[in-house]
């Protein structure tokens, strides 16, 4: 019986030391949100974003990384404490973002205030252009009351910056968001897309990644 307790006891033990210990999104996002964000230690922890997203912060044309360089500064918190809490399916991402990596909420705040503050992409991918007036019917008609006329977003709101975005990037997240693989999108959103074909979804993005 003492045995069957000690094992019992054992397994309980290793199988806490396995579950990953990740913060509550929310709570990190109302924290990054209300601290004040250095530019400067912004600036030294962003070598690490570069990984991937590259120096200027515009990711790579081919779509494998999107352009963050100018995106709103509550999107960008949103979206590392999701991916960080694991609200948001990125296993790229994952180490990057581990507090032992990146740190805790201060560093959130700092390094997506400096982020926020780079320039925009000049250099974007983009589809074949052959259904433009089509995607830009459709954006008009679904996407444009949240992100706006120019798909420049809206930080209050949380709504991303869409314009000038790498086509590739947007097409993928488009499909994610409609087939439920993205969990932390905004349910308006996904009503929006959940009827649209690939051929729609390929359309806008081609149209956005064009403004």
């Amino acid at each position: 019986m003492i045995k069957r307790h000690f094992i019992t006891a054992s397994i309980l033990v290793l199988t806490s030391l396995v579950v990953p210990c990740v913060s509550s999104s929310p709570e990190e996002i109302n924290e990054s949100l209300t601290l004040k964000p250095d530019l400067d230690r912004g600036k030294k922890i962003y070598p690490l974003c570069a990984t991937c997203h590259m120096k200027t912060g515009w990711g790579k044309k081919d779509g494998s990384f999107p352009v963050i360089a100018g995106q709103h500064r509550n999107v960008l918190i949103k979206q590392l404490s999701d991916i960080r809490a694991k609200n948001r399916e990125n296993p790229t991402m994952y180490p990057f973002t581990d507090p032992k990596s990146i740190g805790g909420s201060q560093a959130i705040a700092d390094v997506t205030a400096y982020i926020a503050s780079m320039d925009k992409s000049h250099d974007v991918g983009v589809g074949n252009g052959q259904q433009l007036a089509l995607g830009q019917s459709i954006f008009e008609k679904r996407c444009m009351v949240c992100h706006g006329d120019k798909a420049q977003g809206n930080n209050d709101a949380f709504f991303p910056r869409l314009s000038g975005q790498h086509y590739s990037y947007l097409f993928r997240q488009l499909k994610w968001i409609r087939d439920g693989y993205r969990k932390n999108s905004n349910p308006q959103m996904v009503a929006e897309v959940k009827a649209l074909s690939d051929s729609d979804l390929d359309a806008i993005a081609d149209y956005l990644s064009r403004l």
